[in-house]
């Protein structure tokens, strides 16, 4: 393979940059558990109860990825495949970078008394929708940048700078910005004189999210581009439909590919789980506040960074599937201590509460830690570590699987199993909590999602199957 430039790797990796914020603000610990807490007290004014307002309040939320998911699984590999047959995938990436920036600003205008609920919560989900596209579309470019040693390296560094991103910008939400109780995590007003009263220090999130991601495109758009020497072909859609099904066709002459992406499809499933779910495990079983909910995130994204950074080298030493299986294993092993925990106890063995806490440490998050405190945080540092680990060997085992002349198709594949089934984790953890009446033992079907994770690799090649394909396709 010839030299690539380093710009270009940095400019490709820029975008998880640019991206993460999305994630770690929008979806997960700024924007996500506002929007609960808005819905919640609309539907409270609207005459519910307060658990029948709290169940709607999540039912909405769930609505919208669900939907999303099915857009998203059904869209992304026929993208993928037109902008493959077009050779060009940089028009794409602009168009709904667009979309991307548009909807995330738009958060602003969801205010306290639920004006703009569901019109925010539908552009929030189509950004949402923007997001994960332009992923498949930017992962699509990872095969061109290095042999599959370096590849590894590559796609955990990325993702290891873009949790980076996830974790400045969450101090910056935290520190100046996010208005818990009228106040910042630093006890004062809002930074730009934003209104605590309406909540525009939090809401402000969305105009944030969108300007950081305008600023570190730039390099992307400067250094990265399209391959001149892509080999073009039919972009009628009636053509580019029949070469996707006969892609999605060809699986069954694939197994490895086949086995990667059915596996990928549980234990994705099973960790975004953890993700989705571990804020309100640490509210409803913990009793955390805000704050410690905030810095709890602050510690996962930083651990996501440091251990995502660390797969990436042990993925370019061992190669991506060793690295699979050991990060499936340690939250596997989390998920025992989530079901096992209890604020006093773990296994029936009594745990310390109220350990000595720095006096100022206290004051800052509302809160003195006990043992179950510090194990939680423990467990969030691998959910975050193992997490992005997981996300960067999966998408550089991917790579061995790839022709390049079908990057982004088979990214779109890799979208589309990701998505296919990400009600599954939600419905069996619901199903398992209404049938034991524990919030522990609900998780336990993610164990059963990791563990057929864990064997589906085994019909995985480490080496992937592109030799395979390129033979099968003459």
């Amino acid at each position: 393979m010839a030299s690539v430039s380093r710009k270009r790797i940095w400019g490709w990796m820029v975008f998880d940059w640019a991206q993460q914020p999305f994630y770690t603000l929008g979806l997960t610990f700024i924007f996500g558990p506002y929007f609960a807490a808005v819905a919640t007290e609309f539907f409270l004014s609207q005459g519910a109860d307060s658990s029948a307002a709290k169940a709607h309040s999540q039912e909405l939320w769930s609505l919208g990825q669900t939907v999303a998911g099915i857009i998203i699984a059904l869209s992304a590999p026929l993208l993928g495949t037109w902008a493959d047959a077009s050779g060009r995938k940089i028009p794409w990436i602009y168009a709904f970078s667009v979309v991307f920036v548009i909807a995330s600003a738009a958060i602003w205008w969801l205010k306290p008394d639920g004006t703009g609920l569901y019109l925010v919560l539908t552009v929030f989900f189509a950004g949402f929708i923007a997001s994960e596209i332009l992923l498949s579309f930017i992962n699509a470019f990872l095969p061109s940048l290095g042999t599959d040693k370096e590849i590894g390296r590559i796609s955990g560094s990325g993702a290891a700078f873009g949790y980076w991103g996830g974790v400045l910008s969450l101090i910056i939400m935290l520190l100046f910005f996010a208005d818990d109780g009228g106040k910042t995590l630093f006890g004062g007003q809002p930074l730009l004189g934003l209104d605590s009263s309406e909540r525009e220090g939090t809401r402000f999130v969305g105009p944030l999210i969108a300007v950081w991601y305008i600023v570190f495109m730039i390099p992307f758009f400067a250094w990265v581009k399209d391959d001149p020497a892509t080999i073009k072909r039919s972009t009628q859609l009636g053509d580019v439909l029949r070469e996707l099904f006969a892609s999605i066709k060809g699986l069954k002459q694939r197994p490895s590919l086949s086995a990667l992406l059915v596996g990928s499809m549980f234990y994705r499933d099973a960790l975004n789980a953890l993700y989705a779910y571990g804020g309100v495990y640490a509210v409803l079983v913990l009793d955390w506040t805000t704050n410690q909910v905030g810095v709890f995130g602050i510690i996962s994204a930083i651990a996501a960074s440091i251990f995502t950074w660390i797969a990436g080298l042990s993925d370019k030493k061992f190669g991506p599937k060793p690295v699979i299986y050991v990060v499936i294993t340690l939250l596997i092993g989390v998920c025992i201590v989530i079901i096992t925990m209890e604020r006093n106890d773990i296994l029936g063995i009594a745990l310390a509460d109220g350990l000595p806490t720095n006096a100022a440490l206290a004051g800052l998050i509302g809160a003195t830690y006990g043992t179950a405190d510090l194990i939680f945080y423990v467990c969030g540092a691998v959910i975050g570590g193992c997490g992005g680990g997981l996300y960067a060997s999966s998408r550089s085992l991917i790579v061995r699987h790839t022709d390049k002349s079908h990057a982004t198709e088979t990214f779109g594949l890799f979208a589309l199993t990701g998505k296919a089934t990400a009600f599954l984790a939600p419905a069996l953890i619901l199903i398992t909590t209404r049938m034991t009446g524990d919030n522990q033992l609900g998780f336990v079907p993610l164990i059963g999602l990791f563990l057929v994770g864990l064997i589906m690799l085994r019909w995985v090649n480490k080496d992937g199957d592109r030799a395979q394909w390129s033979a099968s396709s003459q």
